[in-house]
C-alpha cells in the first residue's frame, strides 16, 4: 500500500509548521472513561501537591526540600545534611522506578501523574474551555479581531491564569523554605521581605509563561524524561498505540458511509475522522506510530472508542498495547531488562530501609581543634582540645545530655557550659571540650578515642576522634 503524500514520515516536531513557526494547538475537550479516571487521579494529586507543605507529622512538614540549608522532609521524616546520602538513595530509587515503569508502560507517567500535564490539562485548559469554548470556538477567537468580546475573554483568562500562577509560586516557595516561614512572610507584609516578593513575582511569571504560552512545548522540547523514550521503549513496551492492522485493512482507510460493507471492500475500521488528532494535546496523529510528543494521556483512546461505538464497530482501535501485541497478539510479560531493573530496585529499597533503621535521632561530631597540639600537664597528663557538635533530628528537645570518654580512662571537661545540657529540637548544640588522658594509656602520637553521648544514663550515640600524644621512640 502506498503511503499518502501527507503521511510521509515527518522530520520535525508536530508543533512546528512548514515555515518553521509555532503551530498553535487547539485540542478538542476530551471526554470518556479514561478521562474520568484521569480527573479523579489529577484532583487527588493536586490536593496532595497543594496541601503537603502545610501538613505536619510530629511537628515536621510532610514534604520540604530546603536546598539552601540542605534540610529535607520526606513524608514527615526530617533529613539533615548528615543524612544527604539517604536523600540521594531515595532519589535514585525514584529514578529507577520511573525507568522501570517507562520500559514496561511507556510514557504513562507523563499523562497521568506529571504536574505539568495535570496543571495544563486539568486546570488551565479547563478554564480555557470555560471562557473561550471548545476547539472550534477557540480557533475562531484566535482569528478574530481585537474587539470587545475578545478583549473581555482574553483579559479574564489572563487574570485567572496569573492568579493561579501566583498560588503555584507560593506553594513552590513553601516546599523550599517551609510553610511556617512562608506564613510569617505573608503576615509580616510584602514590604518587609522585598527579596522574597521579587522571587515570587519571577516564579509567577515563569509559571504563567509555561502554562499560558509554552504549554505542550515543555513536554516536547524541554522535558528530558520525554527524550528517554527512544532509549527505554522497545517492541514489548505497553504504550498508547493505534492498531494499524485492524485500522488500515488491505486497502487503507476510508470515510464512513452508512450501510456500506467495508470488509468486502478491504478497508480498515479507521474512518479517517481525524478526531484522535483534534483531541490530542500535543497535536500529533497517533496513527503514525509512537512519537516523542505522545504523553500517553489516552484522550485519543476515549475519542476513538466513542466514534467506534457510534458506527457499531468494536472499541480498542486505539488502545494500550505493545507493538508485538498488535503484530503478533503477544501478551505482556516481563523481559530480562525489566527483571534487571526490578532486582536493582529491590536492592536499593532494601539498602534504604536498612539505613533508615540504623539512622540515629542524634548525630555527634567531635573534631580536634585545628592547629592545636597536645598539652603536657602535671602527673604525666596529656590534654587535647576539641570542638563538638550535636544535631537533634527530632521535633523534641533532648535534655540532660552528657558526653563521656568510653575508650580510655581519663577526664572530659566541657568549656563554658554545664556537664549536662539540652540539644534543641531540630537544632544543634556545639561548643568546646578538653580531654585529659594519662600518657601511660596512650600507644603513640595518634590515638583513636571513643566518646559516648548519653541522655541521663542511656547511651544514644557514639563518635570517634583522634587524640594526639608524645611520639614514643623505641
Amino acid at each position: 500500500m502506498e503511503t499518502p503524500e501527507n503521511e510521509i514520515f515527518r522530520d520535525s516536531i508536530g508543533t512546528i509548521n512548514e515555515d518553521g513557526k509555532r503551530a498553535w494547538v487547539f485540542p478538542k475537550k476530551p471526554s470518556g472513561r479514561f478521562y474520568k479516571y484521569r480527573k479523579l487521579i489529577s484532583y487527588f494529586l493536586l490536593a496532595f501537591l497543594l496541601l503537603s507543605p502545610f501538613i505536619k507529622i510530629n511537628g515536621n512538614q510532610f514534604l520540604m526540600f530546603n536546598v539552601l540549608e540542605r534540610r529535607f522532609n520526606i513524608f514527615g521524616f526530617p533529613f539533615w545534611p548528615q543524612d544527604f546520602h539517604l536523600f540521594v538513595i531515595s532519589m535514585l530509587i525514584g529514578v529507577i522506578f520511573i525507568t522501570l515503569f517507562t520500559v514496561a508502560f511507556g510514557r504513562i507517567f507523563c499523562g497521568w501523574i506529571c504536574p505539568q500535564t495535570i496543571f495544563m490539562e486539568m486546570v488551565f485548559r479547563r478554564i480555557e474551555y470555560w471562557i473561550e469554548g471548545d476547539r472550534n470556538k477557540q480557533r475562531k477567537l484566535a482569528r478574530q479581531k481585537w474587539d470587545a468580546e475578545k478583549i473581555k475573554k482574553k483579559g479574564l483568562k489572563f487574570i485567572i491564569f496569573a492568579m493561579i500562577s501566583f498560588i503555584i509560586a507560593n506553594v513552590f516557595l513553601a516546599y523550599l523554605i517551609g510553610s511556617d516561614e512562608l506564613i510569617r512572610y505573608i503576615t509580616d507584609g510584602p514590604t518587609t521581605h522585598l527579596n522574597t516578593l521579587v522571587s515570587l513575582t519571577i516564579f509567577t511569571a515563569v509559571f504563567y509563561f509555561v502554562f499560558a504560552w509554552f504549554r505542550e512545548q515543555v513536554c516536547v522540547i524541554a522535558c528530558p524524561y520525554g527524550r528517554l523514550q527512544g532509549v527505554l521503549l522497545d517492541t514489548k513496551s505497553i504504550v498508547v498505540a493505534y492498531d494499524h492492522k485492524r485500522g488500515e485493512g488491505e486497502n487503507g482507510r476510508k470515510k464512513f458511509r452508512k450501510n456500506e460493507d467495508r470488509n468486502s471492500l478491504g478497508h480498515g475500521d479507521c474512518i479517517d475522522c481525524l478526531q484522535c488528532v483534534h483531541v490530542c494535546p500535543t497535536g500529533i496523529d497517533i496513527r503514525n506510530g509512537t512519537q516523542l510528543e505522545c504523553v500517553n494521556c489516552t484522550a485519543c483512546i476515549d475519542e476513538c472508542d466513542h466514534i467506534m461505538e457510534s458506527i457499531n464497530l468494536p472499541k480498542g482501535l486505539i488502545r494500550y498495547a505493545s507493538e508485538e501485541n498488535i503484530e503478533k497478539k503477544t501478551p505482556f510479560k516481563l523481559t530480562a531488562r525489566m527483571k534487571g531493573y526490578i532486582a536493582v530496585l529491590a536492592i536499593m529499597i532494601g539498602l534504604l530501609i536498612g539505613m533508615l533503621f540504623l539512622r540515629n535521632d542524634v548525630e555527634a561530631n567531635v573534631l580536634r581543634l585545628p592547629g592545636q597540639l597536645y598539652e603536657h600537664k602535671e602527673n604525666n597528663i596529656i590534654s587535647n582540645v576539641f570542638t563538638y557538635k550535636l544535631v537533634n533530628k527530632t521535633s523534641n528537645d533532648i535534655e540532660n545530655v552528657t558526653l563521656k570518654l568510653m575508650s580510655h580512662k581519663g577526664e572530659l571537661k566541657l568549656v563554658a557550659t554545664r556537664n549536662d545540657f539540652v540539644v534543641p529540637s531540630q537544632g544543634l548544640a556545639e561548643g568546646t571540650l578538653f580531654i585529659e588522658i594519662n600518657n601511660s594509656a596512650l600507644t603513640g602520637d595518634r590515638n583513636k578515642i571513643k566518646i559516648g553521648v548519653y541522655q541521663g544514663d542511656k547511651l544514644i550515640e557514639t563518635t570517634t576522634a583522634n587524640f594526639l600524644g608524645p611520639r614514643s621512640f623505641k
